[in-house]
């Protein structure tokens, strides 16, 4: 029979490890061209919101995005892969945590272009932008107003 002590510690290790934010668990494959700054910009935010980023320098990012199943009219400067999900473009840190959180059955989500303001694209004039919800055959919804 277990120790109660040992129990405890297992549960209070369990209930930590179950608290962490979806981020931390989470790897992000990045897509993206290897002469493209604002794509290493949208990399930091990513890290600094606590995601391990791994970066994959493509010399076809449309590529990639077609690869992955993102629609090409939803395309960015660069695309990734998180959690079986596909991110594309320049989508804040917070919406894919609560794309991690919600788990909606969606291809992934879009910032479609690359709108001043949004993260990597810092502007003295932001403009409003949408982070879209992809669903499967390219319909899309709007997931979050920024």
């Amino acid at each position: 029979m277990a120790k109660p002590i040992t129990v405890l510690l297992t549960l209070f290790a369990l209930g930590a490890v179950a608290n962490l934010p979806a981020s931390a668990a989470d790897a992000v494959d990045v897509y993206k061209s290897p002469y493209c700054g604002c794509c290493e910009k949208w990399v930091e935010h990513l890290r600094q919101a606590g995601f391990d980023v791994r970066t994959h320098d493509v010399n076809d990012v449309p590529a990639a995005r077609q690869r992955l199943g993102m629609p090409e009219r939803l395309g960015s400067c660069h695309t990734a892969k998180v959690a079986g999900y596909v991110v594309e473009g320049h989508v804040p840190a917070a919406d894919i945590q609560r794309l991690l959180k919600e788990k909606p059955k969606a291809v992934g989500l879009a910032v479609p272009s690359m709108p001043p303001g949004s993260p990597g694209m810092e502007s003295p004039k932001p403009v409003p932008y949408n982070t879209l919800l992809v669903q499967a055959g390219g319909a899309t919804t709007v997931f979050a107003k920024h």
